[in-house]
C-alpha cells in the first residue's frame, strides 16, 4: 500500500464562526498545499451519511465543502474527485437535499458514487468481513482528503476523519443500507483500523462547526464551537477530536488500536501541534457545548 503524502503528525486547531475561515486557517498552518502535484488524482470524501441538512450537524457544510474544492484546485492537481457513499439512503439524495451537487456543477468537479461501481476487492486484516468492494477510483488516487463533522457516536465513541473513510467507502450494494449486512458492526472498532490500514489519509478535516453530543451519527444534538482541526495525520487528528469530546485515545479503542499498529500517532507529546493550545481549545470547546470549562488534564 502507498504511504501517506506526509509521514509527520502535524494538526492545526483553529477557531472562527466562518467555518470556511477556520478550515483555510488550519490549512496554511500545516502548509498543505506543499502536499498537491500536478500530476495527482485528489480525491475528497466528505461525510454524506444520511440525507440531512448541514445545520444538524450530520453531514458537511456545504460553503465549506465550495471553499475546500477551491483551495485544492488552486494547487492544480492532475484530477479532483468528490467521492462518498452515503451509509443512510441514496447518496444522490443526500447531495440534492444538501445543495452539494450545486456547489460541485459551480465548481466543475466530477463526483463518484462509492456505493456504486466498477468495483475492485480488497483484502482486510479482519474476521468478517473479510475483505470489501472499493470503487476502482480508490486504484487511481494518489491524494485522500477526509472531510467529516465531529460527531460523538453510538457504537465507534467517536466519528472523525478515520470513520468517515472506513464507512463511506464500502458500498452498500454489497453491505447493504445502513452497512450492516456483512457484519461491519460486529466488531466495528476492528473494522474501522482494518480499513485504516489499506486506506491512508493524507490530509483531514475534520469540524466542530457544528459538533454533534450527547449520541450519534445522526440523533445527537448539534452545539456550533467555531472550532476545525486539520492535520496530515488522521490519527493525531482523531485523536485531538477525541479530547474535545473528553476522551483520550485510550477511550476509543479504534484510535487506541491504530496508534499501537503504527497507522498514525495519537500520543499529543509527539505530535506537531500548531494553531490554538490544546488545553485552551478544550476548555473554550467544553464551554460552547456545556456552559463551563473542561479539560482532560485539567488540574
Amino acid at each position: 500500500m502507498r504511504e501517506r503524502r506526509r509521514r509527520d503528525s502535524s494538526v492545526a486547531i483553529t477557531h472562527n464562526e466562518d467555518e470556511s475561515q477556520a478550515v483555510l486557517e488550519g490549512l496554511e498552518l500545516i502548509e498543505a498545499k506543499s502536499m498537491i502535484k500536478q500530476d495527482d488524482v485528489v480525491v475528497i470524501t466528505p461525510n454524506w451519511v444520511k440525507k440531512m441538512l448541514p445545520p444538524s450537524g450530520v453531514v458537511v457544510g456545504n460553503e465549506t465543502l465550495k471553499t475546500l474544492l477551491k483551495y485544492i484546485k488552486s494547487c492544480q492537481p492532475k484530477r479532483i474527485v468528490v467521492a462518498s457513499g452515503s451509509g443512510g439512503g441514496d447518496t444522490k439524495e443526500v447531495m440534492k437535499n444538501g445543495g452539494f451537487d450545486e456547489v460541485l456543477a459551480e465548481e466543475g468537479i466530477e463526483f463518484i458514487d462509492l456505493n456504486e461501481g466498477p468495483f475492485i476487492t480488497m483484502e482486510l486484516n479482519h474476521q468478517r468481513p473479510h475483505s470489501t468492494k472499493l470503487n476502482r477510483i480508490f486504484q487511481e488516487m494518489t491524494v485522500l482528503i477526509s472531510f467529516t463533522q465531529l460527531k460523538i457516536h453510538e457504537e465507534a465513541t467517536i466519528s472523525g476523519a478515520i470513520k468517515n473513510i472506513a464507512l463511506s467507502w464500502p458500498p452498500s450494494s454489497e453491505h447493504g443500507t445502513p452497512k450492516k449486512n456483512t457484519g461491519i458492526h460486529d466488531n466495528l472498532h476492528d473494522f474501522i483500523v482494518a480499513m485504516a490500514e489499506v486506506m491512508p489519509i493524507d490530509l483531514s478535516v475534520v469540524s466542530a462547526n457544528p459538533v454533534m453530543v450527547g449520541t450519534g451519527p445522526a440523533k445527537g444534538i448539534a452545539r456550533h464551537t467555531g472550532f476545525v482541526i486539520t492535520g496530515t495525520d488522521a490519527v493525531s487528528v482523531d485523536t485531538v477530536g477525541a479530547r474535545f469530546l473528553g476522551f483520550k485515545p485510550q477511550a476509543v479503542r479504534y484510535l487506541f488500536e491504530a496508534g499501537r499498529r503504527g497507522i498514525g500517532q495519537n500520543d499529543i507529546l509527539k505530535m506537531n501541534l500548531y494553531g490554538i493550545p490544546l488545553i485552551q481549545a478544550e476548555k473554550a470547546f467544553s464551554q460552547s457545548v456545556y456552559g463551563c470549562e473542561a479539560s482532560v488534564d485539567a488540574d
